[in-house]
């Protein structure tokens, strides 16, 4: 991995990802108990929470895509998105019954859908081909960094403010106005397409190459197998984990992203990116097996550990895959396409998830993961072989 220099802005860029996941995770690893044990509500509404929050975000960057491509411009609607999500957190502080939870979900999820697409293309636009995969690992590692760190900040400030939920989302605002100043002025943004470009870009199918359709269905199949990692936390706490520690499973999930985002980018750019993809699918499964037979709050972690790495292995290269199968003059349309239908895909998941876990048992929930899994690594594998013998 040595010899592999990123540019400033693709380092600020990460600096922001880190900053706002310190913020949102703060708040992401405490919700799902102070939704059920805080304001009553049950394990369904938290699946529908979780479903709706991520597919609004998911199916927002489509638009966004749209918007950012017309326009030729990145940062401003990756500052909207950002400072809409900031503005968001103390919605949660002030929630008086789970409707307004819901709420303060959405807003966030919103703008995260805002900034996704011209995030992810300002990323791409700041890396050259033979780069790509180390620059979104990197921003995705730094990413997971925040991810680990907000529930330990978590733990620590429910700590001090003695099991206060509501002390806890304040706090959680202020890094995301950090990230904000540093996406302000830290990142420059590089000259897009020409306004006679720009003004052609639709949603039209055709409008793109069969390469970026592959990526797509590829995507589509992986996220139906994945729901939210809110159940994660759900069957720590269900195994005896307390109030306190329950951030644990956040932050040992995305320590192992974290660790092993960037290492498969730089890899994936040196040895392909499909085959690093099928084994984090394999990951998954063995994450849902392990969460499934889980006796003890120690074995829910282990598998929370293996979903961390099955993230760090496969979102980064999922992004790095869509950039390099579109020109730039499309490459945010083609990020909001994509995360619309893996946005469908996990609101799906998450939502049966949450129906499964009520009407039959937690440890079905993730048996159930595990045969998605599997089919996932098969459709994937033949996919593999079918664009092999293309080519």
């Amino acid at each position: 991995m040595a010899g592999v220099r990123l540019s400033r802005g693709i380092w600020a860029l990460g600096l922001v990802s880190l900053f706002m996941d310190l913020s949102s995770e703060m708040i992401h690893a405490l919700l799902p108990a102070f939704l059920v044990t805080g304001l009553g509500a049950s394990v369904a509404f938290v699946g529908l929470v979780e479903g709706l929050g991520e597919g609004t975000a998911n199916i927002v960057k489509l638009f966004s895509g749209v918007i950012s491509d017309r326009f030729g411009k990145r940062k401003p609607l990756a500052v909207l998105g950002y400072g809409l999500a900031t503005l968001s957190k103390p919605i949660f502080a002030l929630a008086p019954v789970p409707g307004w939870v819901l709420a303060g979900r959405l807003s966030d999820r919103l703008g995260k859908g805002i900034r996704g697409a011209p995030r992810d293309a300002l990323v791409a636009a700041l890396a050259p081909p033979d780069q790509r995969g180390a620059a979104f690992g990197l921003r995705q590692t730094l990413d997971n960094i925040g991810g680990f760190g907000g529930p330990l900040l978590a733990m620590l400030f429910m700590a001090l403010f003695a099991g206060n939920f509501r002390a806890v989302f304040w706090v959680a605002a202020i890094p995301g106005f950090m990230a904000l100043a540093v996406l302000w002025w830290g990142v420059q943004e590089p000259a897009q397409a020409a306004p006679t470009e720009a003004k052609r870009v639709s949603l039209n199918p055709r409008a793109m190459p069969a390469a970026f359709w592959r990526v797509f269905a590829f995507g589509m199949v992986v996220t139906l197998a994945r729901f939210s990692e809110a159940f994660v936390i759900l069957r720590a706490e269900g195994l005896g984990l307390s109030l306190v520690q329950l951030p644990l499973v956040l932050v040992v999930m995305n320590l192992a992203a974290a660790i092993s985002a960037y290492p498969a980018g730089v890899l994936s750019d040196r040895l392909g990116r499909h085959g690093l993809l099928i084994v984090g699918i394999m990951i998954l499964g063995l994450a849902d097996v392990a969460l499934a037979l889980a006796a003890t709050p120690f074995l829910a972690l282990c598998g929370a550990a293996l979903w961390g790495l099955h993230l760090g292995m496969t979102s980064g290269l999922l992004s790095a895959e869509v950039a390099g199968a579109v020109p730039d003059r499309i490459r945010a349309t083609a990020f909001g396409v994509f995360n619309f239908g893996t946005g469908i895909a996990l609101m799906l998941a998450s939502a049966t998830a949450g129906l499964i876990w009520e009407a039959a048992s937690p440890a079905f929930t993730f048996w159930t993961g595990a045969a998605l899994a599997v089919c996932a690594v098969g459709l994937g594998s033949w996919g593999g072989r079918k664009r092999g013998s293309a080519a």
